[in-house]
């Protein structure tokens, strides 16, 4: 890849960007946006019959298929010049060989005489014109916002592309109403010198176009890897036991977020094995009703009403309450019945927290007890032990500087016998 104006790995002495220089795999992570890892690289191609087609992504993660008419040798991060309507366009070759024809078999696209064909790989004075080119598209940018502001128009502008021979730009934009930019085409065309294409697109396309960064601390999906938007609806948040919160469920986009049908098929397929409870249980303490399910451990808890005590029960043990009442049977509990035993059925909503406080009280015990062992060493002193007296010490004692405080060392040395002097007794002899 010769130069991205996204990367700033390398610079050249003149302050133009040259890029990672690392042929379509971007190092810094800033070009990997709807990036396709080709698993077939490693494994030998056919030579003979070679699949013509090669996918050419364009600004913004857009992606087209190409026809390689005149058999050139591409590599994943070319440049290429492609032929466009009424005109030619720079894009840069992000996918070749039998993954193509997979590609296009998953898009549904016919291998028919209307794909466009590649005409040669850029040159150096390409580019550079590319490059002229996409300078415009800021100011060209913020001048149209101006002029919809003025016209009073009903929507919002997002993006702009040029074309690399500099005689078409496309205008994206959405908005949520049908709008009339007939006299703003007027205006754009009068003012850039340029022919003018107003293409509409979604909300959920405006934020793979524009990116960032999700609630779950990544890369938005649409902006990455996710090529088609299918709809998700607030049935899937019901099914996963989500709380209905829209701040929550939608996305940057301002729709609900398309994760939330990644998991909706295993969620399905758990709740085939849950009861379904449209009404109460009745026992004969009254009538139970739903307050939650674990899904995948089949565990539902019932509580009565004016009672904060939730019960744990297992998927099987409601069906069979289920069936006893529809025999007109009323079981004792919601548990299994005691046979006049100890009821046991009521836990506490916040059981596993009372265990908790449990668990760690008996671990504090013995802790206690060892301190009050240290403290009891650290006060003890030898000489109260004698004759059993309990001699508590005196306060007066306690105030006495530092150098009075150990009398029991000072009596110990006055008692350690004199070692005899060896010079006195050789000059005796």
């Amino acid at each position: 890849m010769s130069g991205c104006s996204s990367c700033g790995v390398l610079t050249a002495a003149d302050g133009q960007v040259k890029g990672c220089q690392s042929n379509g795999g971007c190092s810094s992570g800033g070009c990997n946006k709807m990036n396709v890892f080709d698993w077939l690289s490693n494994m030998d191609q056919p030579v003979t019959d070679t699949f013509d087609i090669a996918e050419i992504r364009f600004k913004n993660g857009r992606k087209e298929f190409l026809r390689n008419v005149n058999d050139l040798e591409l590599y994943p991060g070319d440049a290429v010049v492609v032929d466009v309507p009424n005109g030619h366009h720079v894009g840069y070759v992000s996918l070749q060989g039998e993954l193509v024809r997979l590609q296009m078999q998953k898009k549904k696209v016919k291998n028919d005489d209307e794909i466009r064909s590649i005409y040669r790989i850029a040159t150096d004075k390409d580019l550079e014109k590319f490059e002229s080119v996409k300078k415009r598209e800021n100011p060209t940018l913020f001048r149209t916002r101006e002029i919809i502001d003025q016209l009073k128009l009903k929507m919002k502008l997002t993006d702009i592309e040029y074309q690399a021979d500099n005689s078409k730009a496309t205008f994206y934009y959405s908005a949520d109403e049908r709008v009339d930019f007939r006299e703003l085409i007027k205006q754009l065309a009068a003012e850039f010198k340029i022919r003018v294409e107003m293409r509409q697109i979604s909300l959920r396309q405006e934020a793979s176009r524009l990116g960032g960064i999700g609630s779950c601390g990544r890369e938005l999906c649409c902006s990455t890897w996710l090529s088609e938007f299918k709809s998700v609806s607030t049935s899937a948040a019901r099914y996963q036991n989500l709380s209905l919160n829209p701040s929550k469920l939608s996305g940057q986009c301002g729709r609900l977020k398309c994760c939330l049908n990644y998991e909706l098929e295993t969620y399905m397929e758990a709740l085939e094995h849950i009861p379904k409870v449209e009404k109460g249980l009745v026992t004969e303490k009254g009538e139970a009703r739903l307050q939650k399910t674990d899904i995948f451990r089949k565990i539902m808890w019932f509580g009565y009403k004016n009672d904060n005590a939730w019960i744990a029960l297992s998927t099987e043990r409601v069906k069979e309450i289920q069936k006893q009442n529809e025999e007109g049977k009323i079981p004792e509990t919601l548990l299994e019945d005691t046979k006049g035993g100890p009821s046991t059925e009521f836990q506490s909503l916040n059981s596993d927290l009372e265990q908790m406080d449990k668990k760690f009280k008996s671990k504090n015990k013995p802790n206690s007890n060892k301190k009050r062992r240290n403290k009891n060493k650290k006060n003890f002193n030898p000489a109260n032990k004698q004759g059993g007296e309990n001699k508590s010490a005196d306060p007066v004692k306690k105030a006495t500087p530092s150098n009075d405080a150990k009398p029991t060392q000072n009596r110990k040395k006055k008692r350690r016998p004199k070692k005899p002097n060896n010079n006195k007794n050789s000059n005796q002899s």
